[in-house]
């Protein structure tokens, strides 16, 4: 999936001349925490937050004579100038390592050096529950498998024999021992017991969901 697919294609931005009484008033308008600065030919020169803001102006416990001055500052006096920004045919899985390795919460898209979009961390979360399959109604395997090749396909040849629909697979790794992998399945049913008791059947480790069996003895 790429970038391009997840954005907002709506953009608000303001130039480096305006004031933070205008952003303050667009974020409260758009009910947004993000607003990029673009320059007169609409290239990214900077990008605001909420929290920038707060970060200048008084808490709310002070009251000094300049604050009406303070609201009338520039944002290019306060703006982040160094900004991180992607490309709407970028991985979405590209993006979300660079939310990640940069601590933000918020990349403008840019093409052409124009700004095309925004996405924010939310949207990448938004996003993966979708991949994964969370925000479907169904059941959760887990499936501790050897690190082969064709053990993903036998697996899911179990699940499709028993007309069971499979919203999304992700293959994890075994932390205790590398030669095998955690196999996760999102699948359509809310009861999948037939679906555990056919891969045991055929000899795979099912970890989750755990299902009592009673004993020979």
């Amino acid at each position: 999936m790429i970038v391009e697919e997840v954005m907002k294609h709506e953009v608000w931005t303001l130039s480096p001349k305006d004031t933070i009484q205008k952003a303050i008033q667009l974020m409260d308008e758009k009910n947004i925490r993000h607003i990029p600065i673009a320059d007169e030919n609409g290239c990214i020169a900077g990008i605001i937050s909420d929290r920038d803001i707060k970060e200048t102006l008084p808490s709310n416990l002070e009251f000094p004579n300049n604050y009406s001055q303070i609201l009338e500052y520039q944002l290019e006096e306060i703006m982040v100038t160094d900004v991180i920004t992607a490309h709407p045919l970028d991985f979405v899985e590209e993006v979300a390592s660079l939310f990640y390795e940069n601590q933000i919460s918020c990349i403008p898209i840019v093409s052409n050096k124009k700004i095309v979009g925004i996405v924010t961390e939310t949207d990448i979360l938004y996003t993966f529950l979708q991949l994964t399959g969370a925000l479907q109604p169904g059941s959760k395997i887990e499936v501790k498998v050897p690190n082969r090749a064709g053990v993903l396909s036998k697996v899911a040849t179990v699940i499709s024999d028993l007309n069971v629909n499979i919203h999304s697979v992700l293959v994890n790794p075994y932390h205790l021992d590398e030669t095998f992998k955690i196999l996760v399945f999102r699948i359509q049913t809310m009861n999948p017991t037939p679906i555990v008791k056919a891969l045991k059947e055929k000899g795979f480790d099912v970890l989750l969901p755990y299902t009592w069996e009673p004993s020979n003895e």
